[in-house]
């Protein structure tokens, strides 16, 4: 198996699913400096940087995964596909459903639900060429930009990742990635080009609109998508001399099923009423905490490896 698996994107997607972890368990921790939270509206912190490292992760192979199931049906693949954000969609209502119920997390709209929306959308574009393609995607950005400023801003604000409306940036940003995926098919060049540009794009766009996750704002999603662009491009050219597999890559096997887990060990750790549990522990005891939980994530990635499990849609 190790042999038939890309290293760069385990250890990628790993990254990815463990930074979400912390910063999951950190959000509702209140010792935690506002640093390391998300910012309020405008305003940008690391962890900002999370949700679009993940679905950058989702969509480096998008464009690869759809044509080798094209190439045996292309009818199959296009429902194949469909189905799988679809199914995405409905388990991040479910979850989203099971923290309202299990620790009155009230949250209507989650990740797994933007990233539905989002593979969805680019689904409609992924036969085109990858320039062109990141181009339509830009398109589509600028016109959720346009709506944001005058028509959608409270709707967006008022659910997080932006609900329905945000999801619409959010595919902005995945069909965009799916091009610069594609590009990297053709080698590092072409997609260190295609990362100089998006960056490029980014620093214009600073000067255009505010910088917010909350908004989904244009400028917002061409940064974080040029950063995550440069930390893939940092962790393939470390794995050209990081042969071992480890940690990272176990994780990044089997994204979606560790993602499900922590979510749900979220759940139950904020169920108990006590405030010195969980929002208001003290250092020692978040240290514990965090330590047990990344612990319990990385043994269940180690036995789905072992075992040749890959939880998959």
């Amino acid at each position: 198996m190790e042999l038939q698996r890309n290293s760069a994107i385990d250890r990628f997607r790993g990254l990815a699913v463990l930074m979400m972890a912390v910063a999951n368990y950190l959000g509702e921790v209140e010792i935690v400096p506002a640093w390391l939270k998300h910012a309020p509206d405008i305003g940008f912190t690391i962890t900002d940087t999370i949700a679009s490292i993940f679905l950058f992760a989702v969509g480096l192979l998008y464009g690869r995964s759809f044509r080798k199931r094209a190439g045996i049906n292309k009818s199959a693949a296009y429902g194949h596909f469909a189905t799988r954000y679809l199914a995405l969609i409905g388990i991040g209502a479910f979850l989203s459903a099971g923290g309202d119920v299990l620790a009155g997390i009230h949250a209507e709209w989650g990740v797994l639900q933007s990233i539905g929306v989002a593979g969805l959308f680019c689904l409609a574009f992924i036969q085109l060429k990858p320039v062109p393609r990141m181009l339509a995607g830009l398109a589509l950005l600028t016109a959720y930009q346009f709506m944001l400023d005058r028509s959608m801003l409270e709707a967006v604000l008022n659910t997080p990742h932006g609900g329905i409306f945000g999801a619409i940036s959010w595919s902005a940003m995945l069909i965009m990635v799916s091009g610069l995926g594609d590009l990297k098919e053709r080698g590092l060049k072409a997609y260190t080009l295609g990362s100089l540009a998006v960056s490029a794009l980014a620093a214009a766009a600073a000067f255009l609109t505010p910088i917010s996750k909350n908004r989904v704002s244009a400028s917002f999603i061409l940064l974080t998508l040029a950063i995550s662009a440069w930390l893939y491009l940092a962790i393939e050219l470390l794995t050209r001399n990081w042969k071992t597999r480890g940690a990272l890559c176990w994780v990044g096997e089997n994204p979606l099923g560790l993602y499900v887990l922590h979510m749900l060990m979220l759940g139950l750790l904020a169920v108990p009423q006590n405030p010195h549990w969980y929002a208001g522990a003290p250092v020692w005891l978040v240290a514990v905490q965090l330590t047990v939980f990344l612990g319990i994530l990385i043994a269940a990635a180690y036995l789905l490896h072992r075992k040749n499990i890959v939880i998959k849609l």
